[in-house]
């Protein structure tokens, strides 16, 4: 996360999706490199062990499962989220570290750069984490985050989005990426996702609901495949400008 800074970059428009003029994401000049890239060569293998080496005694039993990590009951629509992670060949990813944090149901983050108007919720923290099992599903069960407003124009509001991020099996798969819920209005708008150039990469990074995930009387559910590498790979999403501390 970025504090607030003048260095923000022109405002720009353009058509989004048949629905008029948006201004676009450019995002902010601390964020893009000033130098060129430096190649790195590492001996055969070494990517691979480069990163960090998680296993099954590193999750613990409630990481999954945001609403309960503190002794009361947070406040919200409770979801379940579900997919599988793939390799650019279709085949399941055993075993992936799989980190999601969000806002809360009022839009705002357990985060001190997050000090907008929007209530915390001190029975959620909105951060979870779990490991796929041997198909590549991971499962998560939280609250649906709320809508916040955010710098990128005076009536901008990010969609409700969950932030996630999975290293991979190997350097090059590292990804940090966001998914969105279907049917949501502010979709069309949003600068970050309207960033990705190709529809059919923005189509991808909207989870579908599925009953079959929904939790009788608890919570709905949702699908959302993470694609690491390959034509088909979940698009990594371009960094968000913070409003008021938020992303």
């Amino acid at each position: 996360m970025a504090a607030n800074g003048p260095a923000r970059e022109r405002r720009e428009t353009r058509r989004v999706d048949g629905f008029g003029e948006a201004p676009a994401y450019v995002g902010v000049v601390e964020r893009r490199p000033r130098q060129p890239p430096v190649p790195v060569v590492l001996a055969p293998g070494a990517v691979e062990l480069a990163g960090p080496l998680f296993g099954t005694r590193d999750v613990g039993p409630f990481d999954a499962d945001l609403t309960r990590q503190h002794p009361g009951e947070p406040l919200g629509e409770r979801i379940t989220v579900s997919g599988r992670v793939l390799d650019g060949r279709g085949r399941p990813v055993r075993g992936q570290l799989v980190e999601l944090w969000q806002a809360n149901a009022a839009g705002r983050y357990a985060h001190r750069l997050d000090d907008r108007r929007a209530p915390l919720d001190p029975n959620f923290t909105g951060t979870g984490r779990c490991l796929t099992d041997d198909s590549g599903r991971y499962r998560f069960t939280t609250i649906r985050p709320g809508a916040y407003p955010w710098a990128s124009h005076p009536h901008a509001w990010r969609p409700a989005h969950l932030h996630f991020s999975l290293f991979g099996t190997a350097f090059t798969q590292r990804l940090v990426t966001q998914m969105y819920f279907p049917n949501d209005p502010l979709l069309p708008y949003d600068a970050i996702r309207n960033a990705l150039p190709d529809p059919d990469a923005r189509r991808r990074l909207v989870a579908v609901y599925d009953p079959d995930l929904n939790e009788p009387e608890l919570s709905l559910g949702y699908h959302w495949d993470i694609v690491l590498d390959g034509p088909a790979a979940t698009w990594t999403a371009p960094a968000s400008v913070p409003a008021q501390g938020g992303r």
